[in-house]
């Protein structure tokens, strides 16, 4: 397979991979949505220098990391915002 026919097959994997994350986690979506990105873009950038595989690994890995951390502030988010709102149905008692 040529490089140029690599990218849109992976591409496609990805999607379709991504297409079955109604049963998961929130954490778990957003991670798989962080590499999926990351090693599509990797893919991209690997193959305009020659080396496809590591270009996906590295942004897969990336990708994954940065979802995750993602997740996590959105995490800190929600949780700030129960407080307020359990701050603030007290206060009309």
């Amino acid at each position: 397979m040529s490089g140029m026919m690599k990218v849109p097959a992976t591409v496609l994997a990805i999607g379709l991979t991504l297409g079955g994350c109604s049963e998961m986690s929130d954490t778990s979506r957003r991670t798989l949505t962080g590499a999926g990105a990351g090693a599509a873009g990797g893919a991209v950038i690997g193959s305009l220098t020659g080396d496809f595989g590591w270009g996906a690994l590295i942004g897969a890995g990336v990708g994954a990391a940065g979802g995750y951390l993602y997740d996590q502030h959105k995490q800190t988010e929600q949780a700030a915002y129960h407080r307020g709102v359990q701050a603030g149905q007290a206060g009309r008692r």
